[in-house]
Order: structure tokens, then sequence, then C-alpha cells
């Protein structure tokens, strides 16, 4: 289990009394052999069959979320092992963080264009009180976390005597493994097998379990860590080199030398002596006593010349490639200039953060809303440019009459001037509602012929 999900504080929710539980069918079978079901019979949902590394359709996912997968270096790679790299530690924390803090309103479609849904239970849902434990900020930050980590988010859906959605329940997304069945009047239906925050696992229908796919190819989203495990393993042997490297005072490699034949056992000892005695950076710059006429001779190492630090910085880039996240935001400043660091950051709610923004606001929409109804992301304070240039685009919008002053100061958070006052919008005055008189908008009436 990867690092955020141990440190996501278990909650449970009241299973709801009229969900109708489906049970799995063993042995499983396939959609094609099967025979066609009568409309409105109970589903045999059959497991979806899943490439090699597809993560939530193998039970042993446990063991790869714990233990890593090996990579091309040599090194494992897990979830827990990707949050020691400060860069990707850097990038999960400003996307999570940005996401979380972004607000996420239920919106119901008027005559007049739309109006926030407050007094709808799902506004407050998503908006304040997900859960009874949880903020929405903690729980956004979990979903996101859990979409770059894992590929996929998972929450049971506790429900009122109503049916209303009254709690949002985070599942393991390891634990997740979606089995589909296909009636060919009706299309693909979508079962979860999940494992719940009290130990039980079950199958869930689509309605009690909200389900989140990252990007992918299928029914659920691709792990990152999985698929760039390459990347990750070249950083994280290139974090231990570095350690091991200061913890030997910076000292290069040493080559013991004798004229004499020493035997198998004695070189073993001797070279566990020397470690012991002249190893690491707590015992550097002590007297060495050798016999049988040893002679030290130190082997040459130059981090200049091997870009040593030339690729601890590149692989500051991968991780930023690898999630979409400006270098900059990860101080990484080596080729960042006063003149494109904001535009970088405008790209970065629109390029990167965006299409996670749409995902998950679709798949609350489909899951909950009323027909007519939609979730969506409020990024306005994430695209707002600077202050001059701001309220120069206000002061134009102003004069042409497309605000109101009580529209700008609500953009701005500020109080509202109300009345008539507040809520007029300025038309200039060489200008004039096409097919109107002109002479009729003054203070004298128009004189007739």
């Amino acid at each position: 289990m990867g690092l955020l999900q141990r440190l996501a504080a278990p909650f449970t929710g009241a299973a709801s009394p009229a969900r109708e539980r489906v049970e799995p069918v063993l042995p499983p079978v396939r959609v094609a052999d099967a025979e066609p079901a009568s409309a409105g019979a109970e589903p045999a949902p059959a497991l979806a069959a899943g490439p090699p590394d597809s993560n939530v359709h193998h039970p042993e996912q446990w063991l790869v979320s714990s233990f890593g997968r090996p990579s091309s270096s040599g090194r494992r790679v897990s979830e827990s092992d990707v949050l020691t790299l400060p860069a990707a530690m850097q990038a999960l924390r400003v996307l999570c963080g940005v996401f979380a803090m972004t607000p996420l309103h239920y919106y119901r479609e008027t005559e007049n264009g739309r109006e926030r849904a407050k007094g709808d239970p799902l506004h407050a849902l998503f908006h304040s009180s997900p859960n009874q434990v949880q903020t929405a900020f903690a729980f956004k930050e979990l979903l996101l976390g859990d979409l770059l980590l894992t590929g996929n988010f998972g929450a049971y859906v506790s429900r009122n005597r109503l049916q209303v959605p009254t709690a949002l329940s985070r599942v393991d997304p390891n634990s997740l493994a979606p089995a589909e069945y296909f009636d060919r009047s009706e299309g693909i239906s979508l079962f979860f097998d999940a494992t719940l925050p009290d130990g039980s696992r079950e199958r869930f229908a689509s309605r009690d379990l909200w389900h989140v796919a990252g990007m992918g190819r299928g029914l659920v989203g691709l792990n990152p860590v999985t698929f760039m495990r390459d990347a990750f393993g070249a950083a994280l042997s290139t974090g231990e080199y570095a350690a091991r490297f200061w913890s030997n005072d910076a000292k290069p490699a040493v080559v013991l030398t004798t004229d004499q034949k020493v035997p198998r056992e004695t070189k073993g000892e001797i070279r566990r002596d020397w470690d012991a005695l002249h190893a690491g950076a707590s015992r550097a710059h002590g007297t060495a006593v050798l016999d049988h006429n040893l002679k030290p001779q130190f082997m040459s190492h130059d981090n200049e010349k091997s870009q040593f630090l030339d690729t601890r910085v590149f692989q500051v880039v991968e991780v930023a490639r690898i999630w979409g996240v400006p270098p900059h935001l990860l101080f990484e400043l080596s080729k960042a200039t006063f003149s494109n660091i904001e535009q970088q950051s405008l790209e970065f709610v629109t390029y990167h953060l965006g299409p996670h923004y749409e995902r998950v606001a679709q798949a609350a929409t489909k899951a909950f809303a009323a027909p007519g109804c939609y979730f969506e992301f409020l990024v306005d304070a994430l695209v707002k440019g600077d202050l001059k240039s701001r309220w120069e685009a206000y002061r134009i919008q102003r004069e042409t009459g497309v605000v109101s002053a009580d529209e700008i100061r609500d953009r701005e958070n500020l109080n509202r001037v109300g009345g008539r006052a507040g809520a007029e919008r300025w038309r200039p005055a060489n200008m004039h509602i096409s097919g109107t008189d002109p002479i009729a908008r003054g203070s004298e009436p128009r004189q007739e012929a």
C-alpha cells in the first residue's frame, strides 16, 4: 500500500439498506459464451481480462504496491519508493494541492443560464463535506493522489432512506477489480469487486461505488509508477549512489595492493577490517596501519566529467514530464526566464490540471447529477493575470457595458456596492441600440416635424 494510502484515515459509511447485492459468479464466464439475458434479469458479470500490467485485475497487486516491480537499473520501484524522490513529492504536492483548493460546484440550468444549486445535498457533498471525517480539500487531494500514483480512484457511496448520497468513503484503489456485463440491447454495465475500509470485500453495482479512472486504454487507468518504473528506478539509483558517495566522505574507491601472495580468506578479512575502520564519513581522516606490505591506491573519479549533476537535473525534468508539471514548480530554474514563467503557470492550469478537472467533474455528473444539472470546477482564481493586467481588463469591460460594478467586485471577492449603482451597466455616449432612435436617449424629447 502506498504512502498516501497508508496516511488516509480509515472511515466507513453506512451501507444502503435498499442496495441490491450482486453476488460473484464462480467460475467466471465469458460474456460471448453466456446465454442472452432477458430485459431486467440479474446479470452475471464476468471479470474483465486486462493486460499484464493492468494493476487492478490481479489479486497479487498489493505485493507489487508494497515491494514494487524491478526496473532496468535493478532497483525495485513501489509507490512508497517514488515518494522518497524530492521531485516526485513536490510534483504530487503541487498537483494535488492546487487541484484540492479548486472548488467543485453543482450547477442547475435555468432559463437565464445557470445557477449554483446550493440547497441541494450534492452541492455540499462535493463542495464542503464529503464525509464525517474529511474536509473537501483532503478528499480531493487524496482523490488526485490516487489517480496520479495508481491510475484509479474509488469511493463507496452511502445513501439515506431516500437514496440520496450522504457520504463518500474512499476505498483502496489497489483492491478495485472491475467486472463488466454486456447486453446487446443496453450495452456494457459495470460492477466492482472492492474491499471496504472495514475489511469486507463484496461486489458492488456502479451506483454504489464511484469510480474515477485516469488516462487508460479500457475500464481502468494506467498506473504511472508501473509504466514509468525505469525512469523512477534510474532516479532512485542515482540518489542512492550520491548517498553512498557522501557517506564515504566523498572519497573514491580504494585498492590495496602488495607484492606478496595473499590467501583468499585473508583478502576477505583485510577488506572487512578496512571498511570497518575507514569506510564512512564518521571514520574519515583516520590513521591506517597496514601489514603484508599493503599499499593503498585511490581510484580517481570526477563527478563533473561524468555529468553526475547534469544527470540528476535531467531526472527532475523527467519527473516533471511524467506528471505534467512545469519544471520551475519543482524548483528547476536552469531554463526559466521572467518572461515565460507566468505563461508556463497558465499552461499548467490549462493543459495539465484541466484534464483532471474535466475527468472528475464528468465522472461526478454521470454518477450523481440530476437531469439538467452538472458539476464544474471553478478555476477563475487560478487563471487571473497580474493585478495591473486584471484591472485594465475590468476597466475595458466596465466602460463597454459588459459587466457591472458588483460583478467585478464579486470576481475580486469584495463586498457589493448594492442598489442601482452596483447593478447598472454603462453604455458609451456615442453608442446606441441598433434599430432604435439615438435621440430618444437624450433628456429632451424629439420634436416631430
